[in-house]
């Protein structure tokens, strides 16, 4: 079955690098399909090991971004659908399930959730991947039940967040985004440290019932400086700093965060573990 690849307003996860000016909007997507989007890998691949995704699985993404966790999943040969509202993250994900780039195997369309429902079944696996705890959360409530409507009852939601502060070497990379951005009431999407019983606070607003949760070792390694600083920008949990302090500061402090994690030959390297839970639709 061809992937189904949709825009939808979803929380924008967003994209961000600086050089002393913001940078375009489809070299952000880029910098995070090319540098940060695998550091997730092990979640995906622990949750449709857990799942036993597979032939047979319809999966939904929310939050797909460029798709690699659908490319997982269709090489297990589920079939994928997906939504996200980031437009040019949704371009690098057709050339990823689609080499080709033929608009007729793999449909880009404006529309929501209804668009991406299977035509001669409903879902049986919901994830929504992006961690918890980045802002938007009325929005991911409201997207899991619009989710869950078109899945079989019973269908597995896989609920991604990070784990516990003093498990995460990124947190305090991650309180610089939270330092700067807190100049200012009201911003958008961001970062704070994980609660507890985030995730299954999230399943009850959504009406799921909780089923399971576990921790995966989430490293996040760069190459060199300037890769760690594009891959932690790319995730967009620094926009709201990026305006309120500007790129050049935003740039020179997360530099500064990055340092100790600097290794002798170079790279980066930031042991994370990260959590997710398994619920189950109503």
């Amino acid at each position: 079955m061809s992937p189904t690849l949709v825009r939808h307003q979803l929380p924008n996860t967003g994209t961000g690098h600086a050089d002393g000016s913001a940078a375009p909007v489809g070299t952000r997507a880029r910098d995070w399909a090319e540098i940060q989007e695998r550091m997730l890998v092990p979640l995906y691949e622990a949750a449709y090991d857990r799942l036993g995704v597979g032939p047979g699985t319809r999966l939904l993404g929310l939050g797909c971004g460029s798709g690699l966790a659908l490319l997982l999943a269709a090489a297990r040969g589920a079939q994928v659908s997906g939504v996200d509202a980031d437009e040019c993250r949704l371009e690098l994900a057709r050339e990823r399930l689609t080499p080709d780039g033929m608009p007729e195997v793999t449909r880009l369309v404006s529309g929501g959730l209804a668009d991406a429902a299977p035509k001669d079944a409903a879902f049986t696996v919901i994830t929504a991947f992006h961690p918890v705890g980045c802002g938007g959360a009325e929005e991911v409530t409201g997207a899991l039940a619009s989710a869950a409507a078109l899945a079989e009852r019973g269908s597995a939601v896989v609920l991604g967040g990070w784990g516990p502060v003093e498990r995460c070497a990124a947190a305090g990379v991650l309180r610089v985004a939270e330092r700067l951005a807190a100049r200012t009431a009201g911003f958008g999407a961001g970062w704070r440290p994980a609660g507890r019983d985030d995730l299954e606070e999230l399943a009850d607003r959504a009406g799921l019932r909780p089923d399971g949760s576990g921790r995966v070792a989430c490293p996040f390694g760069y190459a060199d400086m300037a890769s760690a600083v594009r891959g932690m920008l790319s995730t967009g949990l620094f926009d709201a700093a990026l305006e309120v302090a500007g790129p050049r500061q935003v740039e020179k402090e997360l530099a500064e965060a990055l340092h100790p994690y600097q290794r002798a030959d170079g790279t980066v390297w930031m042991a994370n573990v990260f959590r997710y839970l398994i619920a189950r639709t109503r």
